[in-house]
């Protein structure tokens, strides 16, 4: 069964429709630029746009990066603030002509997928996916069971948020070398380790096409550490995952 994906994200929006038996996408993805600022009648119109490209006519499953609860969106740290106590799934469906759709923190639907198809498969005990981008993004598994909006990125780290000094932007931003980002992701993992001691990291978002040039420089950390292996497909294949269920 196929059944389509949207990921929002701080810099993009993309989706495409996911066969649910393998778990993969069924048709490359389609992406278009998140626009800036990131309202919630632009993003609307964005999300419109990429389900548009494919003709879909079924159920949607989108991602929002921040709490959602129900379908109703309570924080907004890389879009725009106008987010905050919308209606996404209600919003989004008027915009798509009234097709069903159900609405999930972004890094939860991530993990959600990793956890069914990809790197925490079968994996017992506290598991925990981090996707690094704009901001990090944290699912929280317990015995193969989701804790919802766990938003770890914004725990305090060197006197800011986490995301602010270990994000993928970040590196960006400052121009950091693979060894300098790799110590601040290392000391960021250090401290939620101390936090939840889980058994298993997995390493997603974009940067984790390029596990090989950062995870061998994350020492001193007990817990495994993975990359995702549906990288910075698992938001669309999770987003599916929700909507099916729903």
């Amino acid at each position: 069964m196929n059944v389509f994906g949207v990921d929002i994200g701080g810099s993009g929006i993309k989706g495409a429709p996911v066969d649910l038996e393998r778990g993969d996408l069924a048709e490359p993805r389609h992406k278009v630029l998140t626009p800036q600022p990131a309202t919630p009648s632009d993003v609307a119109g964005c999300v419109a746009e990429v389900v548009a490209q494919f003709g879909w006519s079924g159920p949607v499953g989108v991602t929002f990066p921040g709490v959602v609860t129900g379908s109703t969106v309570r924080t907004a740290a890389n879009v725009d603030k106008g987010w905050i106590d919308v209606d996404a799934a209600a919003l989004l469906g008027g915009r798509l002509g009234g097709l069903p759709v159900t609405v999930l923190n972004d890094a939860d639907a991530a993990g959600v997928a990793e956890m069914t198809y990809g790197a925490g498969r079968g994996r017992t005990g506290t598991v925990i996916m981090l996707t690094f981008g704009t901001g990090i993004g944290s699912a929280l598994f317990v015995d193969g069971r989701l804790v919802p909006n766990t938003e770890l990125g914004h725990l305090e780290l060197n006197g800011k948020e986490a995301e602010k000094h270990a994000s993928t932007k970040a590196k960006e931003d400052k121009d950091l070398s693979w060894e300098e980002w790799a110590h601040r992701v290392r000391k960021y993992l250090a401290h939620v380790e101390m936090l939840f001691s889980p058994e298993l990291f997995i390493v997603g978002g974009g940067v984790s096409r390029k596990a090989e040039k950062f995870l061998p420089l994350i020492k001193n950390v007990r817990a495994e550490i993975v990359p995702a292996r549906l990288q910075n497909n698992a938001g669309i294949v999770g987003a599916a995952m929700a909507a099916a269920a729903r």
